[in-house]
């Protein structure tokens, strides 16, 4: 069994998972030796690339709500699997080395050997297990409520990386990010009112879209799903350490929490 994951089981009758992808640090072994970089190197891009104590707040916000929305967090670093990119042609991340497994570096640096071979055992070891997972546990919610939503929990550093394809674009308190078929208007809207107090909040800028199965994707309209894209210093200080702005992030992830159930 896949231990690269854990859930985090909420009220039987909530219709709503905390989905937290890119939190973790740890990467086991024999994967830390495929890697190029040195151990500082390692630090550093740990720091630029993780979602640091995202799954806290997801932790917070769960236990502060009226019904408690269930979890899935990923307790892998997204430098061994990046459980959120397609894991095929159609990921758009893969012009920059940066798929479902990562062959570059947030500055463009190489992360793994040109001829590295052991892309298909990640996959299938770690990114098919959280995957399948994953989509369970939204057909579990819709046999028992009728719906699922998913609240993709993110934040993102102040500076743009290097490697990247969205340069040049706004990089707002909060980014909320949408799909046309499974993020309805009304779950949009609640979003940008529940996070107002934080600031500007922009619709998929500077990040854009939102995780969906792949089962359900672009198919099943019972499967809702909404992205919240958070600027770290929002919430945290230079050493990734909280400061009073990650109250105001957990109250606006308890709202909505609420109107996602509402919504059902």
């Amino acid at each position: 069994m896949a231990t690269n994951f854990e859930i985090i089981p909420g009220d039987p009758q909530s219709s709503v998972i905390l989905h937290v992808p890119h939190s973790a640090r740890f990467i086991p072994a024999d994967v830390r030796s495929e890697l190029l970089l040195n151990d500082d190197e390692l630090l550093e891009e740990l720091d630029s690339m993780t979602d640091s104590r995202t799954d806290e707040i997801a932790l917070s916000a769960a236990e502060k709500s009226a019904t408690k929305p269930w979890l899935f967090i990923n307790r892998f670093s997204r430098l061994v699997i990046d459980p959120e990119r397609f894991p095929d042609d159609r990921e758009i991340m893969n012009k920059v080395g940066m798929g479902a497994v990562y062959r570059k570096t947030s500055t463009g640096r190489d992360l793994r050997s040109s001829n590295f071979a052991g892309e298909k055992a990640l996959l299938d070891n770690y990114f098919h297990p959280y995957a399948q997972a994953l989509e369970e546990l939204v057909s579990s919610r819709i046999e028992s409520t009728g719906v699922a939503t998913i609240i993709d929990v993110h934040s993102y550093r102040p500076e743009q990386h290097e490697n990247a394809v969205n340069h040049g674009q706004k990089r707002p308190a909060i980014c909320i990010g949408t799909d046309k078929f499974h993020t309805p208007i009304t779950l949009a809207d609640a979003a940008r009112a529940s996070f107002s107090a934080l600031g500007d909040v922009y619709e998929n800028e500077p990040y854009a879209g939102t995780y969906v199965p792949l089962k359900f994707y672009g198919l099943d309209n019972r499967v809702k799903s909404i992205m919240m894209e958070t600027r770290s210093n929002t919430f945290l200080d230079d050493a990734f350490d909280f400061h009073t702005g990650v109250d105001l992030v957990v109250e606006g992830l308890v709202k909505l929490v609420s109107q996602a159930e509402i919504q059902a």
